[in-house]
């Protein structure tokens, strides 16, 4: 008996063609609750900027990312159907390239938008004390 028949013989004499990769949140319950939580991880930040829930600009601004954080994840496993299990851990290694490089480029682009806003306050600042 070949192995392709002792296979076939194993699984009960017929072809499984249904794509069940063990993720639960591959059917349509899984997306239609990634898509709640999704929802509920976007109006919940929109509901506490529009109605000035936190006064803090900073404090606000990091509760706002914990939500962008958590809402990654969602997506994550829900929609990209990520976990430690897949493909042998190279799912987690792009990921945790994919984090680092956001954390590279967030820092970068906050850092810039900082500076320049420094300095353009200076330039500023100086022109109204100094007039021409």
């Amino acid at each position: 008996m070949s192995a392709h028949t002792e296979q076939h013989a194993h699984h009960g004499g017929h072809d499984d063609h249904h794509h069940d990769d063990g993720h639960p949140e591959s059917t349509l319950k899984g997306y239609a609750i990634g898509f709640i939580l999704s929802v509920i991880l976007t109006a919940i930040p929109f509901w506490l900027v529009m109605n000035n829930v936190i006064a803090d600009s900073g404090t606000l601004a990091l509760v706002l990312l914990g939500f962008g954080a958590v809402q990654i994840v969602v997506h994550m496993i829900y929609f990209l159907h990520m976990n430690s299990k897949a493909e042998a851990g190279w799912t987690m290694l792009s990921t945790i390239f994919t984090v680092v490089l956001v954390v590279i480029t967030l820092a970068g682009s906050l850092w810039v938008m900082f500076h320049m806003n420094t300095n353009m306050m200076q330039v500023h600042s100086h022109e109204m004390t100094h007039p021409h």
